[in-house]
């Protein structure tokens, strides 16, 4: 009996996807980022130099590309497509993809110059768009009445690829953001490079020998994370 080879379908944004369904399938990857870059820096505050384009964390420097900036007292995020006059044309081209992005699959988070967001809601704005740039992490520098939020590409930033730390980045991620946890598992998965296998009620990652696996209800919450193998 012939077999046919089922295809794999890749994690990619596409027409109709809101921005929520976007958080859903890039947020856990981005976290998972940020988690990296954290085990690098520790607490140490970066310092920026736009004329350098570099973020300094005391002997370790990052290159940036600035994503936008956050006024935390109008509660406001601009984007730095917007704004070259003050950050230069060379470190805007990662927002200008992100502004391709959104013109081209019609979200407004991605496109709009000025977003209404308090200071989480910027957060999720420069850590999906790192996520979907495929950036190493993202970083909040904080300057006089604004925070101003870049994108990092750098081999410093070392993977920690456990099992488990990814059990335990969707559970932060799904528990935190409001998402299609389903979807979100499935694309954390396929976007690590993981064995994904789907289930009626659950899902498994396939981690090397090891498995993780969540539960879900019919409308696709999460009843239950688990993890077999390594690292248990």
């Amino acid at each position: 009996m012939l077999r046919l080879k089922v295809i794999e379908k890749p994690i990619t944004i596409e027409k109709e996807d809101t921005f929520k369904m976007i958080l859903s399938k890039y947020g856990a990857l981005a976290l998972d980022k940020q988690e990296n870059l954290s085990e690098l820096i520790g607490e140490t505050v970066g310092v920026l130099d736009i004329e350098k384009g570099i973020v300094s964390f005391d002997d370790i420097i990052l290159p940036v590309q600035i994503l936008g900036f956050c006024s935390q007292d109008s509660n406001q995020w601009s984007w730095a497509w917007d704004n070259e006059d003050i950050f230069g044309e060379n470190l805007i081209k990662s927002s200008k993809q992100i502004k391709a992005i959104g013109d081209e699959f019609d979200i407004i988070e991605f496109n709009a110059p000025v977003i209404q967001a308090d200071f989480n809601a910027c957060h999720t704005l420069a850590m999906i768009a790192s996520s979907v740039l495929g950036m190493d992490a993202y970083y909040a520098v904080p300057e006089e009445g604004i925070d101003i939020f870049v994108a990092i590409k750098s081999d410093l930033i070392k993977e920690n690829n456990s099992v488990k730390k990814f059990r335990d980045t969707f559970y932060t991620f799904q528990k935190n953001f409001k998402i299609y946890p389903k979807i979100a598992f499935e694309a954390y998965t396929k976007l690590k490079g993981y064995g994904f296998k789907p289930h009626d009620d659950f899902s498994l990652a396939k981690i090397g020998e090891s498995r993780v696996m969540a539960g879900f209800t019919e409308r696709g919450n999460v009843t239950r994370i688990l993890m077999f193998g390594e690292d248990e």
